[in-house]
């Protein structure tokens, strides 16, 4: 490897994210060490670097990395607060009482982790960096900790409870599951749950097969998929919250998807407020449903003869 490879090893070791094992922090780590690409780690030093002529011109004298000087707050806000959190680095050690603003606001390695980094590439190293882990902590862990804790739950008809990652979206599609299932289709299975980052979080493949639907791109399927087997009816779930209602193209699009399931279509678009649903009611196809979370026992039917059910 070379150095700066050898820098992203060591901060992967250390517990960084993966968001902090690019080039741009290996270059602030070499920075702060003041290390050249021939130098042995254990030449490692504490050296206190400003962000532009201490650590963005080291890497452009040393390494031959040019930033352009905006990218200074790049370096700052996804850099070095990460590694300040991570105890990797300090911020103003060697003069505490500098104002937030001053230009002589410095950053340098701490003690802990100049120790552990002197012995990369040594029979100790493994061991220094599980030392350094154990007693700082892992920045890794304490940020899957606190995104785990920001998590959407949503609870399964059958019992079962699944967890989303964050975002307006997924609550307004755990609200479906709970809410909007329970009173117009009480006796549904769920069938298909996507996640904006995890497009099949949970999949019933054998049900939707038993009903003539093989999946093969999750990308194209509708948000929420429910099956009322005692009217033989299948829900298509839009959740809208920026974009996606059931408009006309959506509606054929989805109608070719399901051209071989023998159970009648119910389109539905989901919205999480009136205001929401302002902005796209000139977009949703006729024959299809709406359904307002802030008005949860409701819902509209844009024209036709029957209310709730199958397109004809």
């Amino acid at each position: 490897m070379n150095k700066i490879e050898e820098a992203q090893d060591i901060l992967r070791a250390l517990g960084l994210p993966a968001a902090q094992q690019n080039e741009m922090s290996a270059l602030t780590l070499l920075a702060l060490c003041g290390l050249h690409p021939d130098d042995d780690w254990d030449h490692a030093h504490r050296q206190g670097l400003t962000v532009t002529k201490g650590i963005m011109a080291f890497g452009a004298e040393v390494y031959g990395r040019h930033y352009a000087p905006n990218t200074r707050e790049t370096f700052r806000r996804q850099v070095l607060h990460q590694l300040v959190q991570a105890h990797i680095v300090d911020y103003n050690p060697f003069d505490p009482g500098l104002p937030t603003n001053s230009p002589r606001s410095h950053y340098a390695l701490t003690e802990a982790a100049l120790a552990a980094i002197r012995t990369y590439g040594t029979a100790q190293w493994e061991a220094a960096a599980r030392r350094f882990v154990n007693e700082q902590g892992s920045l890794l862990t304490v940020y899957q900790r606190s995104r785990s804790k920001k998590l959407v739950p949503v609870r399964l008809p059958d019992g079962e409870s699944l967890a989303f990652s964050p975002g307006r979206h997924n609550v307004l599609q755990a609200a479906i599951v709970e809410v909007f299932s329970p009173r117009f289709a009480p006796a549904a299975h769920l069938c298909y749950l996507g996640d904006t980052t995890d497009k099949k979080l949970y999949v019933d493949t054998h049900g939707l097969a038993s009903l003539g639907v093989v999946i093969t791109e999750h990308d194209k399927l509708p948000d929420v998929i429910l099956y009322d087997s005692e009217r033989d009816w299948l829900f298509l779930v839009e959740a809208v919250t920026s974009h996606g209602p059931m408009t006309p193209k959506r509606v054929v699009e989805l109608e070719s998807m399901f051209a071989d399931c023998h159970a009648g279509l119910v389109y539905v678009s989901a919205f999480p407020d009136l205001a929401e649903f302002r902005r796209h009611i000139g977009e949703i196809a006729w024959e299809t449903e709406v359904w307002i979370a802030e008005m949860p026992d409701h819902l509209i039917h844009f024209n036709g003869d029957r209310f709730l059910g199958p397109r004809r």
